[in-house]
Order: C-alpha cells, then sequence, then structure tokens
C-alpha cells in the first residue's frame, strides 16, 4: 500500500511530500514543469468573448425582428389584397385626403389631427375605367370636394 502512494506521488508533482520517498522524487523534478511556462494571451481571449457576445446578440435581435415581422415574409397565395390606398395628397400640417379602395368600391377620406372623416363614395373602379363620355359627365374631384365641403 504504502508502495502504491509513492508511486502515486511521483506522478504528481504539486502533490505534497509526506510520504517517505515522495520528497527525493519532487526534489528531481524542476518547477519549471509544475508551473505553466506562459500566460494565455488575454487580448485574443477577450476578442473572442466579445465575438461571440456580438455573435449571440446578434441572433437574437434577428430573432425579435422576425417574431415581429413575420407576416411581412409569409406570401399571400394568389390573393391580391383588398383595402388599398390608391392615393394621398398632403394638405400641409397633419391635414390629407386619401383616395381608398377596397375591392370594387372607392372612397374619399380626410385626415386631420381630430380624427377621419369620409368625405364621398366615389365612382366604382369598373365605372371610372369606363367611357370618356361617361366620367365626364360626372362631377369632377374638385367639384365633389366643394360639394361636400359645403353640405358640413
Amino acid at each position: 500500500m504504502r508502495r502504491k502512494l509513492v508511486m502515486l506521488a511521483a506522478g504528481i508533482p504539486w502533490l505534497p511530500a509526506t510520504l517517505n520517498g515522495a520528497a527525493q522524487v519532487t526534489n528531481q523534478m524542476s518547477l519549471s514543469t509544475s508551473l505553466p511556462t506562459a500566460m494565455p494571451d488575454v487580448g485574443l481571449s477577450l476578442i473572442r468573448v466579445l465575438g461571440a457576445l456580438a455573435l449571440v446578440l446578434g441572433i437574437f435581435l434577428g430573432g425579435v425582428w422576425l417574431f415581429r415581422n413575420w407576416q411581412r415574409l409569409v406570401i399571400h397565395r394568389g390573393r391580391a389584397p383588398r383595402l388599398n390606398v390608391l392615393e394621398v395628397r398632403s394638405l400641409g400640417g397633419r391635414h390629407a385626403l386619401y383616395v381608398v379602395g377596397y375591392e370594387q368600391e372607392r372612397f374619399l377620406i380626410a385626415s386631420s389631427p381630430a380624427g377621419v372623416s369620409l368625405l364621398s363614395h366615389l365612382q366604382s373602379a369598373d365605372a371610372a375605367e369606363g367611357p370618356a363620355e361617361v366620367n365626364a359627365a360626372k362631377a369632377t374631384f374638385a367639384q365633389t370636394l366643394v360639394q361636400t365641403l359645403k353640405g358640413k
């Protein structure tokens, strides 16, 4: 048993030499083998840690962006949107006019700081693409706007 401990102590140079014969073995070993010869490069380790941190943060932020914007990435198969903003005109400040289309209907909508209001129901998209004589007989956009504003 004692011989096994001496053999074990000979294989571990930093073990305190408390056993008979172990002191001789550790004295023969040089001090340089028990201590590391060089410290690891701190600059390289710091760069690796910062790179790993940047990678993890990039993956996290990419996941958050995908979670919030996944609907933009989904392809709608053959289905056109039914609600569209066809035209926008700014009137200055925070006032604007919108022509909004829903399926075959079109509406003139006004936006202001007080809210949003429907000004007029415009002719349908099919009627607007009809003959020029029919379009000339109907009221123009400016006439419809003036008529709607006087009505309030």
